[in-house]
């Protein structure tokens, strides 16, 4: 008798500590959905003008699709490596596009930020 409620107890505990334990996250962003968001910022980082109603709704899109830090991290990341591909004008203009969009970004847009301290 007393092994079955033991192992009744046990069962019972590791289901409680399943229910109660935090989901784990997983990124749903990636590259593919940060370069499919900002194609239509190319142009204005490219050769500068006016930045497109098409791009600061990607843009929002993007921020608001990013919902986990996982997200967030993986965004400044995709951006990242493609400033490093960038001159300094363009990775200048890229960093101006939250300023002109009205977008908070959780992150610095450059080369040489450090994606893993995005929260």
């Amino acid at each position: 008798m007393a092994s079955v409620l033991s192992k009744t107890f046990l069962l019972s505990f590791l289901l409680i500590c399943l229910v109660l334990s935090p989901p784990q996250t997983r990124a749903v962003i990636t590259c593919d959905t940060v370069f499919s968001d900002l194609k239509p910022c190319l142009s204005y980082v490219l050769v500068g003008g006016n930045v497109p109603t098409e791009c600061c709704n990607g843009l929002k899109s993007l921020i608001t699709n990013a919902t986990t830090t996982e997200d967030r991290q993986m965004a400044c990341s995709c951006v990242k490596n493609l400033a490093t591909a960038a001159t300094d004008e363009q990775v200048d203009r890229a960093a101006s596009l939250p300023g002109k969009c009205g977008v908070n970004v959780p992150f610095k847009i450059s080369r040489d930020v450090d994606c893993t301290k995005v929260k």
